[in-house]
């Protein structure tokens, strides 16, 4: 018997097992084939390596696969420029193959305590410049146009107008590297700890309108907007014409949409009629263990992603 009238008897057969009740359907396995699986969401989120590991193992290009079954269509990879340069090309070969979307990675070798951009030290500047190259070659491999950009740490022993400013000219300078490319950069506020310089998407949107690049933008973690201000709509209304993306997860916690007191079906129907297309990162972990937790937060996407 050829391999497809096998497949084909074998599931007419589950079916009518399951339809006389003679086959119990397994819960987990019901979650995974309910009439929405692997319908294209409304909003395009893009998962994290780690976040379907239960259902399909370590290796990232499975979990991508497994994602896009669940009707996620898109990516984001922090670590992607630590990544070997043949698993990059892999992960975008599979993006490729599967028409899927790969959205922010983290800007190579930068951290926020060695970054100081604001300080205005040219031995900072310098590493800054030659990221942002290095940056264009990661991108080519995984066909991607976002890279996370963090300014660095406050420099507490300069006036803040002065740290702007040296934040600006970096930002420029970056920008002229990348910008060819059609690559942008995009400033994420942060509210990890009181020692980073960009903490506002208001401070973000001040340096973006005076660098005036298409290849500067603001990276809207509403995670991080809760935490710090609030006011995650209004906000994001006043700056919109420099949000270049969006990252996700709930406060307290850092979890899935539903776990905490952000109302993300309210936010992505408004995100959705502002018109955005692009990629909204899901920057967060999983409230519950194993299939179980995996499964869990699947559904808190559909019931978020349901305004319509």
């Amino acid at each position: 018997m050829k391999r497809r009238n096998f497949v084909q008897n074998s599931v007419l057969a589950g079916a009518s097992l399951l339809t006389t009740g003679l086959l119990k359907p397994d819960p987990a396995t019901a979650a995974t084939t309910a009439p929405d699986t692997g319908k294209p969401f409304h909003l395009n989120y893009g998962i994290h390596d780690g976040m379907f590991k239960n259902h399909a193992g370590d290796d990232f290009i499975d979990q991508i696969k497994f994602a896009y079954d669940q009707g996620f269509r898109s990516i984001e990879d922090n670590g992607m420029a630590r990544r070997p340069v043949d698993q990059q090309k892999k992960i975008g070969d599979t993006l490729a193959k599967l028409g899927m979307a790969m959205g922010v990675f983290v800007q190579p070798g930068l951290g926020n305590d060695t970054n100081l951009l604001a300080s205005g030290k040219a031995e900072h500047l310098d590493k800054f410049i030659a990221s942002c190259k290095e940056a264009v070659e990661v991108a080519k491999r995984i066909n991607s146009k976002l890279v996370t950009v963090v300014p660095g740490d406050f420099v507490r022993n300069l006036p803040i107008g002065i740290q702007t400013g040296n934040v600006i000219e970096a930002i420029k300078k970056g920008t002229a590297i990348i910008e060819p490319h059609g690559l942008v950069m995009v400033l994420e506020p942060l509210s990890d700890n009181p020692d980073l310089f960009l903490r506002t998407p208001d401070q973000a949107y001040a340096i973006c309108k005076a660098v005036g690049s298409p290849s500067c933008k603001i990276l809207y973690d509403m995670y991080h907007v809760q935490r710090n201000q609030g006011n995650i709509i209004p906000t994001l209304n006043w700056i919109y014409d420099e949000i270049g993306y969006y990252q996700i997860g709930d406060n307290p916690g850092r979890k899935e949409p539903g776990t905490g007191e952000v109302n993300y079906k309210n936010i992505f129907k408004h995100i959705y009629d502002k018109g955005y297309k692009g990629v909204l990162g899901m920057e967060h972990g999983t409230a519950g263990a194993g299939k179980e937790g995996e499964l869990a937060l699947i559904k808190a996407y559909r019931e978020a992603d349901s305004f319509m």
